[in-house]
């Protein structure tokens, strides 16, 4: 079973920092995803993808994903852009 760990970001529709910087551990998909024939919703019977779990550290997540045999890799967390920009340029 294997799993990814990632730090969450900041949602583009919040201006707060509640719930920044927790990992996540994802488990990836182990069956391909098939259309459903009456709906034609994507879906798949591994319900394991729907579990996501939280944590504080990197090192928890680590940790966790060690105890219970779970091959799990670390995504980096996305460096920030800040793109300063004066309200002048608005009319150049």
């Amino acid at each position: 079973m294997a799993a990814r760990i990632f730090q969450e970001q900041k949602n583009a529709m919040q201006s707060g920092k509640a719930r920044v910087g927790r990992w996540i551990l994802e488990f990836e998909s182990g069956s391909a995803r098939r259309a459903d024939p009456l709906m034609g919703w994507a879906g798949g019977a591994d319900t394991q993808e729907q579990v996501r779990l939280t944590f504080p550290s990197v090192d928890a997540a680590k940790a966790y994903a060690d105890r219970y045999g779970i091959d799990a890799h670390v995504l980096p967390p996305a460096q920030k852009k800040l793109h300063l920009q004066a309200y002048a340029d608005n009319f150049r």
